[in-house]
């Protein structure tokens, strides 16, 4: 089936899919803007006596963050569906 006519099921609109590997990367990238907080406030809380707590920080980013961007993925790639529409399927 080409992606035009894919269809979500039981809903019955058409799904948008990433034209090229590259616009998906580009897009990536682009969110990644907004991970200045991510890297600011580990180093402020660094520079002001917190070093301990950068790890614990770091650890937990990686021990939550990390397996629940992967589940995202995972679950649109597999429904092509949204977030909260695969969410919702599954459920």
């Amino acid at each position: 089936i080409p992606q035009e006519e894919m269809y979500m099921a039981g809903i019955g609109r058409k799904t948008d899919a990433w034209g090229s590997r590259f616009g998906f990367i580009m897009a990536a990238v682009g969110s990644s803007v907004g991970l200045g907080n991510f890297w600011r406030f580990p180093y402020t809380a660094g520079e002001n006596g917190g070093g301990a707590f950068i790890i614990i920080y770091l650890l937990c980013v990686l021990a939550f963050g990390l397996p629940v961007l992967m589940a995202e993925y995972g679950m649109g790639r597999k429904s092509g569906m949204s977030a909260i529409e695969g969410i919702h399927s599954l459920a």
